[in-house]
């Protein structure tokens, strides 16, 4: 016991490699483009009610044995800018899945579309990782095919609130982390672009399957509640009922000509850095199934 606290007490002070870089200047930072909505006004709780509370502009959810929980948006999207800052739990939390996402499942069980941001779990001096992902009609139940990228971060997700967000246009999903670009997917066909009006989503729920390092590592309930907090919702764009000239929130200053060359120099740097799976350089996927590749 003794020496499981030293240990726990070495983590502490001495950061996980990596964290503690200052992110360079993207130059123009979409979050600040988009107000605040407040959760009422733009969100129901879909699940775990009981796992789930609101103070004033903080919303946490929170996973334990018997649940988790999840809240979707009212209105369905098909175009726009989506985000919230999240706080996450620091300690043990492998098999933890929190997320913040797009999704028409309900809709079209088993051929949905999806646009992910996903948190994944796990242990004590190990840094979290965060799985972009796009599903485009074929996910779920018929024939999943996912297409991830992983980073980790430049900070501790755990210290303190950061913004995430996610940027769906008709020619490209821009993942933001922090108003820096850290992933681009661009529409090549309508084939491997979702085009379909999405709800927007927000869950902690347990991903012991496949979360942490593969689901070599489960979720462990002595560690439990696992916490989520979010606050800041940025929620813009054009509803499944907008009329046809209704155009998104810009994700560049020069609207409609894709990220500026300092964004493009940001994402780079995130990539570089930070990059740790992509799923176009894995030599062990089908890339018949994935021509944008």
């Amino acid at each position: 016991m003794a020496l499981s606290l030293i240990l726990l007490a070495l983590l502490v002070l001495c950061p996980i490699s990596g964290y503690g870089q200052r992110s360079p200047s993207p130059g123009y930072y979409p979050s600040s483009r988009v107000p605040t909505s407040p959760f009422d006004r733009e969100f129901r709780t879909l699940w775990g009610s009981q796992h789930q509370r609101r103070e004033q502009d903080v919303v946490t959810l929170w996973l334990d044995k018997s649940t988790g929980s999840g809240f979707k948006s009212l209105r369905p999207y098909r175009s726009g800018y989506f985000g919230a800052s999240i706080k996450l739990q620091p300690g043990f939390t492998a098999g933890v899945d929190t997320s913040l996402y797009l999704s028409n499942n309900q809709e079209h069980p088993g051929d949905h579309d999806e646009v992910d941001i996903e948190f994944l779990g796990t242990t004590p001096g190990k840094p979290y990782s965060l799985q972009t992902n796009v599903f485009v009609r074929g996910s779920g139940d018929r024939n999943v095919i996912g297409r991830e990228m992983k980073f980790t971060l430049w900070f501790d997700p755990t210290q303190d609130f950061h913004h995430y967000a996610i940027l769906w246009n008709s020619n490209q999903i821009i993942f933001f982390v922090d108003d820096v670009p850290i992933r681009t997917y661009n529409r090549k066909n309508e084939a491997t672009f979702p085009t379909r009006p999405m709800w927007v989503y927000g869950s902690i729920w347990d991903a012991s399957d496949w979360a942490t390092e593969n689901g070599r590592i489960k979720a462990d309930y002595r560690y439990q509640p696992f916490v989520a907090k979010y606050k800041n919702f940025k929620l813009a764009g054009c509803t499944a009922n907008s009329v046809s000239s209704c155009r998104p929130p810009s994700s560049a200053p020069a609207r409609n000509q894709g990220l500026s060359r300092q964004q493009m120099a940001a994402m780079a740097w995130a990539q570089r850095n930070f990059l740790v799976y992509n799923y176009c350089h894995d030599p062990k996927r089908d890339h018949t199934q994935t021509p944008e590749c």
